[in-house]
């Protein structure tokens, strides 16, 4: 995602912040550097201030919509109800009023990214049968996951849930937050450590203790990663 923030403090806490949270967060000080990272990589979500040297944020916004749906939150100073109307008016997905709190813009963040996801989530392509790696393989649909040796592996809903989500992104670092959110509806309390938690419960399953290199990555103090190969079948 795309930081467009013309302070330079602000637009780097952001960064961070993202990143912390295991986001691909870069920062861009105008319009300018925005069609530039647009032109390098896919953007999944562009956080927008309105007053930006050259175009504003509202300009950049509808010339945005222009030509691609990707989500667009705006966050500025002009916190009035008119403000607010005409940025999501030009189609901007949401709108974040300075000074705001950590929490909302992650929290934010999140729910454009899922409606996103949801809006985009094809329905006539089936989740692949297997998953293959270092010996392994997980079936997915019958929620089986086999050793190596041919013995099957019991895990609970919450550790297939978070298994299918680390091997639907290995090789990919996801931070803590982002795991939180693909498995809330399945653990019963909400935090960075219950995570913890389960990622340790499937690591030892896993037999990532006895591994020189774990199937499972830590990514200090940000999240984890599935470091394995995988290839879908």
């Amino acid at each position: 995602m795309v930081v467009v923030e013309d302070d330079p403090g602000l637009r780097v806490l952001l960064c961070r912040l993202l990143r912390e949270c295991g986001y691909d967060a870069t920062g861009a000080a105008d319009g300018d550097e925005l069609e530039e990272a647009l032109q390098q990589r896919s953007i999944d979500l562009i956080l927008l201030d309105i007053m930006l040297p050259g175009r504003s944020g509202l300009e950049l916004c509808q010339a945005i919509r222009e030509r691609s749906q990707v989500p667009i939150v705006i966050i500025s100073a002009r916190g009035q109800e008119s403000d607010r109307v005409a940025g999501l008016d030009l189609g901007a997905d949401d709108y974040i009023a300075k000074p705001f709190g950590r929490s909302e813009v992650l929290a934010r963040v999140r729910a454009v990214l899922r409606r996103a996801e949801k809006a985009h989530m094809p329905l006539d392509v089936p989740a692949p049968e297997r998953f293959v790696f270092a010996g392994w393989i997980y079936h997915p649909r019958r929620h089986e996951l086999i050793s190596p040796t041919g013995v099957e592996v019991e895990l609970t809903a919450a550790e297939h849930d978070l298994l299918l989500s680390l091997l639907r992104n290995a090789q990919r670092m996801i931070g803590r937050e982002r795991l939180l959110e693909m498995s809330r509806s399945r653990l019963g309390q909400s935090s960075d450590r219950s995570i913890d938690v389960l990622v340790s419960r499937l690591r030892r399953k896993m037999g990532d203790g006895r591994r020189a290199r774990p199937l499972i990555r830590t990514v200090r103090g940000v999240g984890y990663m599935f470091a394995a190969d995988v290839e879908l079948r």
